[in-house]
């Protein structure tokens, strides 16, 4: 976590949308910094998330510092995942304006229920659901995943569905 006093001084969604944009900003300078490149996985032998390059304050952080030991324990929010951009294809589109306290809510439940309902990422019928790796990769943070895709999902999903996930496309978003 941040040592900033000021930061800490922040409301909880402030703090989240904070380091949500940070997440995604730095993300973008790594891709704009190194292209042209096919996929992010081209960089750092593809462990672009382990270097320390962001400085922050009086501290450097990797992209998964920010990720894994600050948004996902700090904030236990699931919708997170679609919030922030691993800049590949089947990472959830990045908003085209930043979070803020004020809107973070609603971008959340927004983001979440568009990736979740797109078939670009997401195959889902009542009785089968073929979705998004980030739900294998980071299934803890989803409890029950039928229960958290129900709360978005417009098809109702059966409880005992067949749940696959599939493969994850690492090529570059050029959108």
């Amino acid at each position: 976590m941040s040592k900033n006093p000021a930061l800490s001084d922040w409301s909880r969604s402030a703090q989240l949308a904070y380091w949500i944009n940070t997440y995604n900003a730095y993300t973008l300078k790594r891709i704009v910094d190194n292209y042209p490149l096919q996929s992010i996985m081209d960089l750092d032998g593809g462990k672009t998330w382990d270097k320390k390059w962001i400085r922050l304050g009086d501290k450097t952080y990797s992209l998964n510092e920010i990720e894994n030991e600050i948004i996902r324990p700090k904030f236990d929010e699931p919708r997170m995942h679609f919030a922030v951009n691993c800049a590949a294809k089947s990472c959830p589109p990045l908003a085209n304006h930043a979070y803020t306290e004020d809107n973070l809510e609603s971008m959340l439940e927004a983001r979440t229920r568009a990736f979740i309902n797109d078939p670009t990422y997401n195959a889902i019928s009542a009785s089968s659901v073929r979705v998004s790796r980030i739900f294998d990769w980071y299934g803890e943070d989803f409890d029950n995943l039928i229960e958290f895709l129900n709360q978005y999902s417009a098809t109702k999903i059966h409880s005992d569905a067949v749940v696959e996930f599939q493969e994850y496309d690492w090529s570059l978003n050029l959108q």
